[in-house]
């Protein structure tokens, strides 16, 4: 059956060609073909306003991304046999990177499955769908990957609010076998619960794997400040690593209750503090009490979600980064993160940058990271780029 056609206006092609998999509103001829005519998440071909098509999309008239490249080839929509095909091509990636199976396992454009992440944490999987389109695709994703995995339970972790952009409802939901409350992992060697059915996300944060473990080079012997905790990941890495003294901090009593328990299961509940507060009110307290650390990390939420958002959030993070400074010790170690696509890396630099000045600190960058491999980056797609991770040395200058 032939798809119906949605039509770009002149010159609004050229992005698509080079590989982009987004359409905007603004660039559709909805004069040729109205938007009002697609059903939420319908199959279509898109076109350049001289009738070259483009590839196979699906359509949201009331999003702002109102069509997402499925294939450059007109005649492949997305639908069973291409989710099997393309969660299987994502499995073997990550069965190659690792020897566990606590991975993102898909990740939305950057796997050729817009509106799709999937986190897999042994035998239960975490699904996250964003889109009208996938949601169209809602109970095929999870018999694919039944069939795939024969987990023990498929979780749909369906409260985001970015799914208000499509129109979309917020649910949490049981799709495959049971799903428990909080299941094990384990990271470089440490063991974690995480709680599937309430935690952040989908419970964890992957993506900071490859940068957790370059940390645990530089922390031996050290006193070490872990804010925004969450779970104690980097904290409880750190002291594993031989960090003689950790302090986590966090505002969440419950993150700093399932801190002092995975502190307690990995062997280091001796070396590691807990401080349940606000991280500016604890900057602030540590700073009045003239504690020092050889190393601080700095994993926030996102200070900016959206372009409007910028400004505020630089100002933020400008904050958060001098108030850390003030209570580093000479030639300390600041690890600072960003997950907000819209804070470049220059800009993360000029920030650290900034900071030091400020603090009379000479600045060395030592390395960077960005997300872990999970977590690939579509070349076309800047936004699929965003974790990023400064290893940064600050001593006095000579």
């Amino acid at each position: 059956m032939a798809l119906p056609a949605l039509r770009l206006r002149r010159h609004e092609d050229r992005r698509i060609r080079l590989g982009h998999p987004w359409v905007f509103s603004n660039e559709v001829d909805t004069d040729a073909t109205p938007l009002g005519a697609f059903e939420p998440g319908q199959p279509a071909v898109v076109q350049s306003a001289t009738g070259d098509v483009l590839g196979s999309v699906y359509v949201n008239p009331a999003s702002l991304i109102c069509a997402r490249i499925v294939s450059p080839r007109p005649d492949q929509p997305l639908d069973a046999s291409v989710l099997e095909r393309r969660l299987a091509a994502a499995l073997r990636l990550r069965e190659s990177l690792f020897s566990t199976p606590y991975y993102r396992l898909a990740f939305a454009e950057s796997d050729a499955l817009p509106g799709l992440v999937v986190d897999r944490y042994g035998a239960q999987l975490v699904v996250q769908i964003t889109t009208a389109g996938m949601e169209r695709l809602k109970d095929d994703v999870v018999a694919v990957l039944a069939r795939l995995l024969a987990p023990k339970g498929i979780l749909l972790r369906n409260d985001l609010p970015l799914r208000a952009l499509e129109g979309l409802s917020q649910y949490v939901a049981v799709a495959h076998g049971e799903v428990p409350e909080e299941t094990g992992i384990v990271e470089n060697g440490c063991h974690f619960s995480v709680p599937l059915l309430t935690g952040q996300k989908t419970g964890w944060f992957f993506d900071q794997r490859a940068n957790r473990e370059r940390m645990t080079r530089y922390v031996r012997g050290l006193r070490v400040l872990d804010l925004f905790s969450y779970l104690g990941s980097w904290g409880v890495m750190a002291a594993r690593a031989g960090a003689t003294d950790v302090l986590c901090v966090d505002t969440s009593a419950s993150a700093t209750a399932q801190i002092e328990r995975h502190a307690q299961n990995n062997g280091v509940a001796h070396q590691v503090g807990i401080m349940t507060a606000d991280v500016f009110d604890a900057l602030r307290k540590l700073r009045a009490q003239e504690q020092r650390f050889d190393v601080i990390i700095l994993d926030p939420p996102a200070f900016i979600r959206r372009r409007k958002d910028v400004t505020e959030g630089v100002a933020a993070y400008r904050r958060l980064n001098q108030a850390a400074l003030a209570v580093l010790a000479d030639d300390g170690l600041v690890i600072s993160s960003s997950c907000s696509y819209h804070l470049h890396r220059e800009t993360l630099h000029d920030i650290i940058a900034k900071a030091a000045r400020r603090a009379g600190r000479f600045l060395q960058i030592l390395e960077e990271g960005q997300q872990a491999p999970d977590h690939p980056v579509h070349p076309a797609l800047p936004e699929s780029a965003y974790l990023k991770t400064v290893f940064a040395r600050m001593r006095p200058p000579v």
